[in-house]
């Protein structure tokens, strides 16, 4: 699969969870600003550092652990972090959805903390959503890159440059976008994404014995490519394919139980994100996770 396809999933998922954190921490430091307590700025920039050392560490931690496994291990540790990726990844996406008053409750929470003798709170408030946020990228990105071998850093890497830059231009006010928009168009994505790890994750069980395939392929569209030729443009390597599979976990030979947890997944996304919209916002933490 060409590497510049392979690599936008990376970079979605990371584009989208550090904007997260850099909302979170724009509207902590101008809430700061508003109230003239911007001394207490250094404190958010230790938190933010904690927070950005600490998810540094879950990802060695996690490329550690990931590498130590073969064979069946590995085929059970792949599939389970796959869809362990996939439920935490749309429960983010159903708790954004219901979101109306982040700011107002965040700079609630900030407001509480600088009543107190000590700034530990806002420091720990800080950290907590910064290291959220990083953790779950850890994770998501070690699901899409079990997913699709060919993923790598530079994807998420240039997502993180681009969500700090995009975050701190809605700061200072030089960029006027619609963030709820943004939100819903990335949501989509995101919940076809973790379709593909929620079929991606079933294959990798039954790989590993745990699950039956019932109906070894429903389908094949994954014919030998021809000696010198180009793959079909429906094969999983072909021009199509792969950039389908990158993106959503197109396999072009699924099992039946496969095919079956990839669309009652997409039945109960759009069932709980239906829900999500209609209900107001809920109070949970102090940033999106």
């Amino acid at each position: 699969m060409p590497k510049e396809w392979s690599m936008i999933a990376s970079l979605l998922i990371t584009f989208r969870e550090a904007l997260e954190a850099a909302l979170v921490v724009g509207i902590v430091l101008g809430y700061l600003a508003r109230i003239g307590q911007t001394r207490h700025n250094r404190v958010v920039y230790a938190g933010v550092a904690a927070g950005i050392v600490a998810s540094a560490l879950g990802a060695f931690l996690f490329a550690t652990l990931a590498g130590g496994f073969e064979g069946r291990a590995e085929q059970l540790f792949e599939g389970i972090t796959m869809l362990v990726g996939a439920a935490l990844l749309t429960s983010m996406i159903l708790w954004m959805m219901r979101q109306r008053h982040i700011a107002t409750e965040l700079e609630m929470k900030v407001a509480a903390t600088l009543r107190g003798p000590s700034r530990a709170g806002l420091f720990a408030l800080v950290f907590v959503a910064i290291l959220r946020e990083g953790i779950e990228t850890v994770l998501f990105l070690g699901a899409a890159s079990l997913a699709s071998p060919e993923n790598n850093l530079v994807g998420g890497l240039v997502g993180l440059v681009a969500a700090v830059a995009l975050g701190y231009a809605l700061f200072i006010g030089s960029l006027k976008v619609s963030v709820r928009s943004f939100f819903a168009v990335t949501n989509v994505l995101l919940i076809l994404f973790a379709a593909g790890l929620v079929g991606m994750g079933v294959h990798e069980l039954q790989e590993a014995g745990v699950l039956p395939a019932v109906i070894e392929h429903v389908w094949d569209i994954n014919p030998p490519a021809p000696d010198g030729g180009p793959y079909p443009a429906l094969h999983e390597k072909g021009a199509v394919g792969s950039i389908a599979r990158g993106l959503f976990g197109y396999n072009g030979d699924p099992s039946l139980l496969e095919v079956i947890a990839y669309g009652a997944y997409l039945a109960i996304a759009a069932v709980l994100g239906r829900r999500s919209n209609a209900r107001p916002s809920a109070r949970r933490g102090t940033a999106p996770a």
